[in-house]
């Protein structure tokens, strides 16, 4: 356990820069800055300090700095976000100052929208891949509907692609851990003709895992992945061009949960472990979970000079994901009388094609604008399977071992075999209007004024019959298996088929205000009015059941409120950003845990209202060349406001005033990096101390997640031009153990990789 005493914090914050801290007293002063970073939060090229919005940048070389190799590692980086993972990747989530959207329904959107060269991706199981050759990584915190469209209700993450160069270019990085992963990257850059450059890359990667199965005696929670991509730049006369084309593969074994607290004797005994809460490392089996996701994509980016220095930009592409799911729900090895067996296998899949165009204005003028127009179509499919096998009463003697009266699985008379299948079809049509300009008033006073008009519809037909018994046809029930099928029964009010249907719409205005102003040459404060919007939604599941859930989940809209500033201080020598914010969420669409015979499944509803309010500060010091101390803060405190009453008693709801899932009050990152010439080499020494307060994993402050701090470190060497550098990385040094997840109280954990300390080495090569 993580000590929560706030000296303990403060310690171990403390010890985490002293490595850096005495490479600096015996440092030789010399004239530093701090890095200027240039980003595309508001589609065109800005220095991050001038952007009145509180944002995040994150380089390309500091995220492999720090071992982070997907975008779920940003939360070490970006303490205002957390991650929620899933069984798959397609129940996984973004949150982002305390909301985001959990939900396991294919006709649901996400509150926090991922960007990746500009294409708006569908869902947020498709972002959880390897992070490979990119140049930076955005983050956008609070609504971000004007410029960025309906599914960033809470906030963004914007990826940028590493292009072509005008030299030939090859970099080679091959990588090894204590606990066996082992991961392999090639890229090549350089011209192909004039004004004509490109980018090829290839990565492998493969981890054993952190968990082990007992029944097969094998390590699971680890993955497989393989990809490449290629990227052709134009950059010549009348505009500039970019194609992408990638693929990437995944056969991963996760994500297994352990069982952290006893659940009785007899089913304690049937699992062979011993509960060890947030430490236990086993599972006991009979099916491995597995995750396997395929994704491919095609995007095209274009900028186009126009009439008086304007540009006309279009950003088309098109993606294709797949995700399978094998889980394991019961959590055992076997069927026990009283206790079933559940398992699923569940396939989504989705096409997307978008389009957008934009004017933009010269930036260098006193009235700056872009307008623009956006069409999004996407196609969503689910095939899912749930399999049962229980029984109340058994053949099969009792185990004397464990106590417990196994089902006799050949005894067909005893033992029932419930299953059904489900297949849902659901498409999403948007397109928007949407403009944004910004007028000096007086020099350093500047006002900037967007809206974005919007149209949405969502459609979806979804079957499935009543669950019957595999061995004979026959009607049964069993955990997480309704007798009921999809259409629901004409008695409540359904058509009394197996297929349900719904199509709903919607329009919407969204937009936002900004007063900025320059205090000083490298001080601007701002204030701002934002107006976010996310798109209805179905609760489209497995066990869909019209017509309570063929009502469709309005809109969710937010009203943010923000101030902040961005400053920079001896001579660029000191970078301090801070912001303060108050969003209200109305509409909020959350997920609700309620039980069918048995089994815990998920009902998508319009909540009500929500609120998130605090405060975020970035600090950057660069004292001199090479050294580099990093702070960064959140504060968020994210509650419901008014949850809606129960729409069958029309009771209040218990839950008002309680924290969101996976919303920590207080959370943040401090560190530092030290680049120094020692002799005929160069060292590159990095530390950081990441610490997250209380939250919880569930609506209604169900499954406390015990606050928890990780130090990680790494030292590298190079040679003088860094063509070859040999990093070593250490994550949790401590070896201190917590936990994502706390589902059913403590029944159900998920435990990290770095919930146990490892290092690792990376060698880089480059050759130009």
């Amino acid at each position: 356990m993580i000590p929560t005493q706030p000296t303990c914090a403060l310690k171990r914050a403390a010890l985490v820069l002293s490595t850096s801290a005495l490479a600096f007293a015996g440092a030789t002063p010399a004239y530093a800055q701090v890095d200027e970073i240039v980003v595309t939060a508001q589609k065109v090229k800005q220095n991050i300090q001038d952007v009145p919005i509180a944002i995040s940048a994150v380089t390309g070389d500091a995220m492999a700095r720090a071992g982070a190799k997907s975008l779920e590692d940003i939360t070490s980086i970006v303490p205002s976000v957390t991650f929620r993972k899933g069984t798959t990747n397609a129940n996984s989530a973004i949150v982002m100052r305390g909301v985001g959207t959990i939900s396991f329904s294919v006709a649901a959107e996400p509150s926090v929208s991922t960007v990746v060269d500009g294409i708006v991706l569908s869902r947020s199981g498709q972002s959880f891949l390897d992070l490979v050759d990119f140049e930076r990584l955005e983050v956008l915190r609070g609504p971000q509907g004007t410029l960025f469209g309906k599914n960033a209700s809470a906030g963004l993450v914007n990826i940028v692609s590493k292009g072509g160069t005008r030299d030939f270019e090859a970099e080679a990085n091959v990588s090894g851990t204590t606990d066996d992963e082992y991961r392999a990257k090639m890229s090549i850059s350089g011209p192909l003709s004039q004004d004509l450059t490109g980018r090829f890359t290839g990565f492998y990667g493969k981890y054993d895992g952190n968990l082990t199965n007992t029944y097969y005696d094998k390590t699971v929670n680890g993955y497989e992945h393989y990809g490449a991509r290629g990227l052709i730049d134009y950059d010549g006369e009348g505009g500039r061009l970019r194609l992408i084309a990638d693929y990437f593969k995944a056969n991963d074994d996760c994500c297994a949960e352990v069982t952290g607290v006893s659940r009785g004797a007899v089913l304690d005994g049937e699992l062979g472990i011993v509960p060890q809460g947030e430490d236990t490392r086993e599972v006991n089996q009979n099916l491995i979970t597995r995750s396997l996701d395929r994704q491919y994509s095609f995007t095209l980016n274009a900028d186009i000079d126009t009439f008086a220095d304007h540009t006309f930009s279009i950003v088309t592409g098109y993606r294709n994901w797949k995700n399978t799911e094998i889980r394991d729900g019961d959590f055992l090895p076997r069927a026990i009388v009283a206790t079933p067996q559940l398992h699923d296998r569940g396939t989504v899949e989705t096409d997307q094609v978008s389009a957008e165009v934009r004017l933009a204005s010269p930036q260098n003028q006193a009235l700056t604008y872009q307008v623009g127009g956006f069409f999004w179509y996407s196609k969503n499919t689910q095939d899912f399977t749930r399999s049962d096998v229980t029984c109340t009463t058994s053949t099969s003697p009792i185990d004397a071992a464990t106590g417990a009266r196994p089902c006799n699985l050949a005894d067909t008379v005893n033992t029932l075999f419930p299953t059904a299948t489900s297949r849902s079809d659901v498409s999403f049509r948007n397109w928007a209007l949407f403009g944004q300009s910004t007028y000096e008033i007086t020099p350093g006073l500047r006002f900037t004024l967007g809206g974005r008009f919007t149209h949405d519809s969502v459609s979806y037909v979804h079957t499935r019959a009543p669950a019957v018994n595999a061995t004979t046809g026959l009607p049964a029930t069993g955990a997480g298996l309704s007798g009921v099928g999809a259409g629901g029964t004409v008695a409540t009010g359904g058509n009394g088929t197996n297929t349900s249907r719904g199509s709903t719409s919607a329009n919407n205005f969204s937009g936002k205000a900004v007063l900025q102003y320059d205090v000083a040459d490298d001080v601007m404060v701002y204030g701002s009015f934002t107006r976010g919007y996310k798109g209805p939604a179905f609760n489209v599941f497995f066990n869909h059941v019209a017509p309570t859930n063929s009502q469709a989940i309005d809109p969710e809209k937010s009203n943010s409120y923000e101030a902040g500033f961005k400053s920079q201080f001896f001579d660029r020598m000191l970078q301090v950003n801070a912001s303060a914010f108050l969003v209200d969420y109305k509409g909020f669409q959350a997920n609700n845990f309620v039980l069918l015979n048995g089994a815990v499944v998920t009902n998508l509803t319009n909540a009500g209202t929500v609120r998130s309010k605090g405060a975020e500060l970035d600090v950057t010091f660069a004292p001199t060349s090479g050294l580099t101390f990093r702070a960064n803060a959140a504060y968020a405190d994210a509650k419901v406001r008014k949850f809606n009453p129960n729409p069958l008693t029309n009771a209040p709801d218990a839950r008002d005033g309680t924290r969101l899932p996976l919303a920590p009050k207080f959370s943040y990152t401090i560190g530092a990096d030290y680049d120094v010439d020692v002799g005929p080499v160069k060292l590159y020494l990095s530390s950081d101390w990441h610490h997250v307060s209380k939250q919880f994993s569930d609506l209604g402050e169900s499954g406390p997640i015990d606050p928890y701090g990780l130090w990680n470190a790494s030292i590298g060497v190079s040679d003088p031009d860094d063509r070859y550098r040999l990093t070593l990385m250490v994550k949790n040094i401590l070896d201190d153990s917590y936990v994502l997840l706390n589902t059913s109280a403590g029944q159900r954990l998920m435990i990290p990789r770095d919930a146990d300390r490892y290092a690792g080495l990376n060698l880089r090569a480059r050759f130009n």
